[in-house]
């Protein structure tokens, strides 16, 4: 039996998927990863958007994760795309795969509190290089990295202890994380939102990278048994508002455990009116034991 798509409000159009073109064969419609450590169980989910889905356009979300096993801790990080970048759908993923491995390596250094300026400035360099491969070698300036490969950013680290995970994580442009309180279904935010409350109209304008401000956004929480963190790109963030909506009860209820990854990319997928923008989710809960559905 199939799974019929989930709607919120009034629905957007429906349609069968038209394929990217054919050099974005590397980047697909949809992806999910879950796995679990002894103290934290990971989940993470992202989808093409409507609007991509019609104009043949690759999905410019990711997420990429992994677990530093010296420390049990669990470093993780998620881009958006630029849009008007032409291929922010590699810069994403690049972003992601450099920030991932640049915070492994600081782990095993010894760094428990992590140099988040030197892991941004590290996928920055990743993108730097990634244009002057484009341009056949010529050194390029900021603003022709940013033209082919702009994106936004959210990196971070849980750090396993026995009192409660620890949370660390910075942001580059408007990605945005929350830690869920399961017990109230309530979303506190981890960096100042842009939307209220299922807000229709958004503002574009942001700073991604390879842009690095000379004040990165930081934030840092201690998850309680209760909570869960949830980082997200704009295309999840912008139907959630502050969370008092529609779209906030569907993800507490279906977030309250932890759930299968194939079921978090299918419920990441709902559908609703005007909202048509790729959605990436990572989850992290503290281990309880629970099975997923």
């Amino acid at each position: 039996m199939s799974w019929q798509r989930l709607t919120v409000g009034e629905p957007g159009p429906e349609f069968e998927a038209r394929p990217p073109g054919q050099d974005a064969f590397e980047f697909p419609d949809t992806e999910c990863d879950g796995w679990s450590t002894p103290s934290l169980c990971l989940r993470f989910a992202s989808v093409r958007g409507a609007k991509h889905r019609y104009y043949r356009r690759p999905r410019q979300d990711a997420a990429r994760a992994a677990v530093h096993e010296a420390t049990d801790s669990i470093v993780f990080a998620v881009a958006d795309g630029v849009s008007s970048a032409s291929n922010s759908e590699l810069g994403a993923v690049e972003a992601c795969r450099s920030a991932v491995e640049r915070m492994l390596y600081l782990l095993s250094s010894g760094e428990r509190e992590l140099d988040f300026r030197d892991v941004v400035l590290h996928a920055a360099e990743r993108l730097r290089q990634l244009a002057t491969e484009r341009l056949g070698g010529k050194d390029p300036e900021t603003g022709e990295v940013a033209g082919l490969y702009a994106t936004t950013l959210v990196a971070g680290v849980v750090h396993a202890d026995p009192a409660g995970p620890t949370v660390e994580l910075c942001r580059i442009a408007d990605s945005v994380a929350w830690v869920l309180d399961r017990s109230s279904c309530r979303y506190q935010p981890l960096f100042t939102s842009k939307t209220g409350s299922d807000t229709l109209l958004v503002s574009n304008e942001i700073t991604p990278l390879p842009h690095v401000p000379d004040v990165l956004e930081y934030s840092s929480v201690q998850l309680e048994p209760e909570h869960a963190l949830l980082v997200g790109t704009d295309g999840f963030a912008d139907p959630l508002g502050d969370g008092d909506g529609r779209v906030g009860d569907l993800f507490a209820h279906h977030l309250g455990t932890p759930t299968s990854p194939a079921w978090l990319a299918h419920l990441l997928d709902f559908s609703r009116e005007t909202f048509d923008d790729d959605r990436t989710l990572l989850v992290i809960w503290p281990h309880t034991g629970e099975a997923a559905e």
